[in-house]
């Protein structure tokens, strides 16, 4: 009988590993130490107007949390422990020379009206050339334009050869919704340069199934040099009239940004919102079937409505991109139809959010990131939409490139061109303290790296030391704040040393929290480097001068 215990034990152990193998293996864990719960994306994921629940990794962050990739921005909770300083969301600023690109060519101003602006496009900054390079709408939804340029303010628009005399690329059935993406993953250099656009796709619609929208579709080609853009590889759909698509280089997927229609309160046409459909392979991903792309995230009570209209807020688009250790998405929040008043485009506007498992999206500032004008006549009086790409890093500062209409006397959602935002590196957020110093201690986090760095700004009176504290909460020596040498001034990257040790090593590998000090100052990110440069390894967004793939590999030059 002891015999028999012992073999059904023995099955019973070999099962449950067995168990236990194939849960890990459905299980993924992610490069910050979030575990994805199986199977992701979630099928059934429901939207609801109620402001939505905090995410998962929030609720319950990893024990420890591995920081070796990318600086780690404060945005929300998901590495803060503790502290006493304050957390502000920051808003990008217009640049003063915009628009930067605006519709001055005759091909440009066919059709319903004048254009020249992402719709989403892209806008990349591309190393192999060190250029600046923008793929835009030329002409109200008829042609796809190229133009490059050497800082991001001045552009060119080069005379090509897919339209003699010109700088469209993409001569008919790229004029509307799109992505352009420049992928400095891909192994395979006929396929640098990705452009999905959209288009009719009634076939791909089941007989006798009651549509309410635009009937469309997506085809994907690809490109060795973004001007030559062979035939499509793939067909997907069906879906809505205004869809994007993204890389999310963390899990190495491309992910369809998809228009859907969410069945609200009676609302025969169901509010905009977005599906989520993702694949390894763009050319060789299956696509999806009628139903099968799952709703994804909407439009809440949180996103006010204009006062003048009242009119319930929607999820008009989304792009989104991998942004040192997390996702960056830009929302276009759409406050109703155009024409009202008469002649104004949608005032449609950005908002921001974040991500850092890919599908959850924490939009803790509800204010507009990138805002329409409220001044008949300016670029941006409507319809301020973003970019494929969302963002590139141009020094100490982000750029982000967005459309903007100013409506035309023949076509109210015309005269379209393309406007320049711009925010501090990191500066989504900071974490401020005033003249009583503050403190901040970060969750038990892993690292590799050596050198400490922060992005921070402090006033001549301000400064910021640093220590760091075993899983109980002791300062490990001599990584004491006494020792630390206090920080000042504003650098988006500052290396903060202590007097005994060369640099981290002693700590690598092994759970370790830092807590700040901060006076009178505010502090965007910190990371560990394993470089002296500061390289935070990443991701850039859509790139920007200086760096030479898609991380950041090159650091700060020292000064």
């Amino acid at each position: 009988m002891n015999g028999m215990n012992t073999v059904w034990t023995a099955w019973a152990c070999i099962a449950a590993m067995a168990l236990l193998v194939r849960a890990s293996a459905a299980d993924e864990v992610l490069y910050n130490g979030i575990r994805l719960s199986s199977p992701f994306p979630p099928k059934d994921h429901k939207l609801s107007l109620d402001p939505p629940p905090l995410p998962p990794y929030l609720v319950a962050p990893p024990a420890v949390i591995p920081i070796d990739v990318g600086r780690q921005l404060f945005v929300d909770d998901f590495l803060v422990e503790h502290t006493t300083l304050t957390r502000t969301y920051h808003l990008a600023e217009f640049h003063p020379a915009n628009p930067v690109l605006k519709p001055d060519k005759p091909w440009e101003c066919e059709g319903r009206g004048p254009m020249a602006m992402p719709f989403s496009g892209g806008v990349f900054y591309d190393p192999r050339d060190q250029l600046f390079k923008m793929w835009y709408m030329g002409s109200y939804s008829l042609y796809l334009c190229y133009a490059t340029s050497r800082d991001g303010i001045q552009w060119d628009k080069p005379s090509l050869d897919a339209k003699p005399g010109t700088n469209i690329v993409v001569p008919s059935g790229g004029g509307g919704a799109n992505t352009v993406w420049l992928d400095l993953e891909t192994k395979d250099p006929e396929r640098r340069f990705v452009f999905i656009t959209t288009h009719g796709g009634e076939d791909l619609i089941p007989a006798g199934v009651e549509w309410h929208g635009s009937k469309c579709s997506m085809d994907v080609h690809f490109s060795l040099d973004g001007i030559h853009w062979g035939k499509p590889v793939v067909r997907v759909g069906p879906c809505g009239d205004r869809n994007s698509a993204f890389w999310n280089p963390f899990r190495k997927v491309w992910v369809y940004s998809i228009r859907g229609a969410w069945p609200f309160g009676g609302v025969t046409y169901g509010m905009r919102c977005r599906q989520y459909w993702e694949v390894k392979d763009l050319a060789g991903g299956l696509g999806w079937k009628y139903g099968e792309a799952p709703l994804w995230v909407g439009a809440d009570d949180l996103d006010l409505p204009r006062p003048e209209r009242k009119i319930r807020t929607e999820l008009y688009t989304l792009d989104a991109v991998g942004y040192e250790s997390l996702m960056l998405s830009l929302f276009t929040i759409y406050h109703g139809w155009g024409n009202v008043p008469e002649g104004r485009p949608k005032p449609n506007e950005l908002c921001v959010g974040f991500s850092r498992d890919g599908l959850h999206w924490h939009r803790p500032d509800r204010r507009s990131f990138i805002p329409v004008s409220e001044r008949p006549g300016d670029w941006n009086y409507g319809n301020v939409q973003s970019a494929g790409g969302c963002c590139l890093i141009v020094g100490d500062k982000l750029h982000f490139y967005v459309s903007g209409r100013a409506g035309c006397p023949t076509f109210h959602d015309a005269c379209g061109s393309t406007g320049l935002a711009t925010l501090r590196r990191d500066g989504f957020a900071s974490m401020d303290a005033g003249e009583a110093a503050a403190t901040l201690t970060t969750r038990p986090v892993r690292f590799t790296g050596k050198y400490l760095f922060v992005n921070m700004a402090s006033s001549p009176q301000g400064e910021l030391v640093a220590e760091a504290l075993d899983e109980h909460g002791r300062v490990i020596k001599p990584f004491s704040m006494t020792n630390c040498e206090p920080l000042q001034g504003d650098r988006t990257a500052h290396q903060v040393k202590w007097r005994g040790a060369a640099d981290l090593s002693a700590l690598s590998g092994k759970p370790v929290k830092f807590r700040f000090h901060l006076r009178n100052g505010r502090l965007y990110a910190f990371w560990v480097s394993p470089d002296a440069s500061g390289a935070s390894h990443g991701y850039v967004a859509a790139g920007g001068p200086g760096f030479t793939g898609p991380t950041d590999t090159v650091g700060i030059p020292s000064r």
